[in-house]
């Protein structure tokens, strides 16, 4: 299994012979409504668009996972997987082929691997996005993602899980609370999962914010304090900060089976 960060939410798996690319952003700049006075995201270099991608998958329709700009030089052809407020977004901008997943629906890749979908971080009052769980199905190795932190109990039903990423600090606003739930939620969801490795996601990488918004952003913790808490908690977790575009290979261990 290899991974590339390609900063915020946007990341490269290489999962049992498969090119998955999830949450891109890789060109243009990200504001929402196009406010750029109130919050816009930059970055010094744009990414190159990754070749042979063999699935899309999408948690939120939000911008900064369903990037109009980014999804625009993408191939429509491409097959994505998406909640059902980002399909939304690719079908209005003439992809061929969507998989709508709702909470609890798996669609399987070209038998190599199963994705399901979990409920994901709550997007207004009534709106809850997804987070994934997709299953090597060859050797068994399973990842979580889930981009802001918020994670189901039900996930205690598939552990354990070997590689989860998520948020692992908070980033707050006052008066409103966590934006991202990192800290005390990341190490409830790995006591409840038991992984091998963790990885952070969300606002890193080689990327400047600036705006109005900004201002008030908020980060409590890092990740040199949860993997203290971690150790605490006597949690043996590999905690891995990816830098920008660095492709790496996750050394996964066969877990015993229960008798």
């Amino acid at each position: 299994m290899h991974l590339t960060y390609l900063d915020s939410n946007s990341w490269l798996f290489e999962i049992g012979s498969k090119r998955i690319l999830l949450d891109p952003w890789l060109v243009g700049s990200l504001t929402f409504g196009n406010l750029d006075w109130f919050f816009k995201g930059s970055r010094p270099q744009e990414h190159p668009i990754p070749e042979n991608i063999d699935l899309i998958l999408l948690s939120q329709g939000l911008e900064d996972h369903a990037h109009p700009p980014t999804l625009k030089q993408l191939d429509r052809n491409i097959p994505v997987v998406a909640s059902p407020n980002a399909a939304k977004v690719v079908q209005q901008l003439g992809y061929t082929q969507i998989i709508s997943l709702a909470h609890g629906e798996t669609f399987t890749l070209n038998a190599s691997i199963e994705i399901k979908a979990t409920p994901g971080s709550q997007i207004g009052p009534t709106l809850v996005e997804n987070g994934y769980l997709l299953k090597e199905l060859e050797s068994g190795f399973t990842l979580y993602y889930e981009p802001h932190g918020y994670h189901s109990p039900s996930l205690k039903e598939v552990a354990p899980v070997d590689v989860v990423i998520t948020p692992l600090v908070d980033l707050a606003l006052p008066l409103v609370g966590p934006i991202l739930r990192g800290n005390k939620n990341a190490l409830e969801l790995a006591q409840w999962l038991q992984p091998q490795v963790m990885l952070p996601t969300a606002g890193g990488g080689d990327v400047i914010f600036e705006g109005f918004l900004t201002k008030f952003l908020q980060t409590k913790g890092s990740i040199d304090e949860f993997r203290s808490l971690l150790a605490k908690n006597n949690l043996s977790v590999q905690v891995i900060e990816p830098k920008s575009r660095d492709r790496f290979e996750l050394q996964l261990q066969k877990r015993a089976l229960a008798i």
